[in-house]
């Protein structure tokens, strides 16, 4: 068969790995790609995004299964159109994806669906007293979320009422986020270890994957601003990770799969939830619509067996419940990012040491652009994602920092505490 995977991050490199190790797979597609997917299949030039340009491709390629990897492209309605035609897709539709795309949207089905989350208030422009007020009966302990996709970097955690006052001034006067920003979300700010549950969903019934921990913040020690992901590790550590699943789709995944269902929206794909475990139990803080980045980058490695037939049981709504199998030992995944990110950064910078790492080191490209002599340049914000693998967290950690260091270009930087203490416990205030 034929695998269309659409994207162009890291998470979409790694979506196009496991693709391409399938017995059941001829051959990959990668739209747009990136320098790294090409080495595991063929790019295509097409926007994530462009719906028209993506089911055209499909059918010219004769595609038997499209991978969605981006929010953009389930926010575009790519399943929907995908749908109309026949095609397979492993991907929401808009109406159901909009438990990603609107984090007002996705409270008040928590709320319907009696899932646990932390209290909060929506906003717009003509109600920042609303808002206000909720600030200060936190104390200004809150966290301010756009409301709309803004490339996981609309959330700002605060400790005060100025603070908090001031991220709610600059969604909805500033304008930062532009529209994704017309609309604020303000939550009350909870304490304790963040995890990352994935569930595969065919609408109906969920199969979940091996649970992962992923750092936001931009520097050591948690501190600076969120961006897309600076690292990550999986299985936890901390935590019994057959108690957490098992209440994890109890509580949260199969009532918010069962509530979509019935509002008419049935969810069928990766549904990602991003928990947090509080003195007081586990409480969500947002869904995501799609596999993460870059958990994806640790969780799928870790996959005993073939991904591909359960996309497909997904897609044709024929996915058995449970629990996906996954290997012992662990992996950990450490992010190379452009200097300046994830504000303002400075691409074209050659990339070296690739050609370094040792044999069993995985090394998951984002924004990166290939040379017709063979050489890549950086592309973006997050440039790559070493993946270490080990029989233990420490032997996984040691593999990936020792192989991140080999790679060089001007600007590069990374945590250098992903998944080591006192960093066991990212997101311990979110």
């Amino acid at each position: 068969m034929k695998v269309l995977v659409v994207g162009s991050g890291a998470r979409e490199h790694a979506l196009a790995w496991a693709c391409s190790r399938s017995p059941l797979v001829e051959s990959v597609l990668c739209a747009p790609g990136n320098g790294g997917t090409a080495s595991v299949a063929r790019n295509v030039a097409v926007r994530a995004e462009d719906v028209e340009g993506m089911v055209q491709l499909a059918l010219a390629e004769d595609v038997d299964l499209v991978v969605i990897g981006p929010d953009a492209a389930v926010a575009a309605g790519l399943a929907d159109a995908l749908d109309v035609e026949g095609i397979d897709c492993f991907g929401p539709t808009a109406a159901a994806g909009r438990i990603e795309g609107s984090k007002e949207f996705a409270k008040d089905l928590m709320n319907d669906a009696g899932i646990p989350t932390a209290r909060w208030v929506g906003a717009g422009e003509s109600t920042v007293a609303r808002a206000v007020d909720f600030i200060e009966s936190m104390g200004g302990n809150v966290v301010v979320k756009a409301d709309g996709l803004a490339l996981g970097k609309g959330v700002t955690v605060c400790s005060s009422v100025g603070e908090a006052v001031a991220a709610v001034d600059e969604c909805l006067v500033a304008r930062r986020f532009g529209s994704a920003g017309s609309r604020v979300v303000v939550e009350e700010r909870l304490v304790g270890p963040e995890v990352s549950i994935f569930a595969l969903s065919d609408g109906v019934h969920v199969r979940v994957l091996a649970p992962a921990c992923d750092y936001k913040r931009a520097y050591d020690g948690d501190t600076g601003p969120n961006t897309g992901g600076m690292g990550s590790y999986a299985p936890p550590a901390f935590v019994d990770v057959d108690a957490l699943l098992d209440t994890a789709v109890r509580d949260v995944i199969q009532p918010c799969v069962d509530m979509l269902r019935e509002r008419g929206t049935p969810y069928r794909g990766c549904l990602y939830a991003a928990l947090m475990l509080t003195t007081d139990g586990m409480r969500v803080l947002e869904f995501n619509a799609r596999f993460g980045d870059p958990e994806t980058q640790v969780v799928l490695p870790l996959l005993a067996g073939d991904p591909v037939p359960l996309f497909l049981a997904c897609a044709r709504r024929e996915l058995e419940p449970g629990r996906a199998l996954w290997s012992s030992g662990a992996c950990v995944g450490v992010v190379a990012a452009s200097g300046g990110y994830p504000g303002t950064v400075h691409t074209g910078k050659v990339i070296t040491g690739l050609d370094a790492l040792d044999p069993d080191v995985l090394c998951f490209h984002a924004g990166t652009q290939r040379g017709d002599d063979g050489s890549y340049v950086t592309g973006g914000g997050r440039v790559l994602t070493v993946v270490g693998r080990g029989d233990s967290l420490d032997a996984a950690r040691r593999r990936a920092y020792a192989n991140i260091e080999r790679i060089s270009f001007e600007g590069m930087r990374y945590r250098s505490d992903i998944a080591a203490q006192p960093s066991f416990m990212p997101g311990v205030t979110g």
